[in-house]
């Protein structure tokens, strides 16, 4: 009996002494971290999927990352629009001071492709603030 309980004990120290998945996946949190707090979005979602891929028991790294992988993917997408918005307003400049009406519809084609991503990222700004705002709750 004396064995038993020995045997119980040294297992349990066993695996008391290992890391938990977490700790395992501290150092890519924290090269997470510091790629999104040096504002390379996608170096930092990259090592989100990395991650998940690496440490799938990670719960609460997990889940932090998923709040960075939002915030990530949010910025982006804001930095998407401003440019998207710049070539779309440049463009539609380009198709009121256009002569040939060749030139001009041409010009109509790329203000509609443009408008279309800009509703596009626009919705897509939208989907994240709901999820981050579904996580708070």
């Amino acid at each position: 009996m004396k064995k038993y309980i020995l045997a119980i004990i040294v297992l349990a120290s066993c695996f008391a002494c290992q890391p938990t998945e977490d700790e395992k996946a501290a150092p890519l949190m924290k090269k997470i971290e510091t790629l999104y707090h040096d504002g390379q979005y996608q170096a930092a979602l990259n090592a989100i999927t990395q991650l998940r891929a690496q440490h799938p028991r990670a719960i609460k790294s997990r889940q932090r990352a998923l709040v960075i992988w939002q915030d990530a993917s949010l910025k982006m997408t804001q930095q998407d629009i401003g440019r998207t918005d710049s070539a779309l307003q440049a463009t539609i400049q380009q198709m009121n001071s256009e002569r040939s009406l060749l030139r001009r519809n041409q010009l109509r084609v790329k203000r509609d492709s443009l408008q279309v991503r800009y509703d596009a990222l626009c919705g897509t700004v939208r989907i994240i603030h709901a999820r981050q705002k579904q996580n708070k709750q």
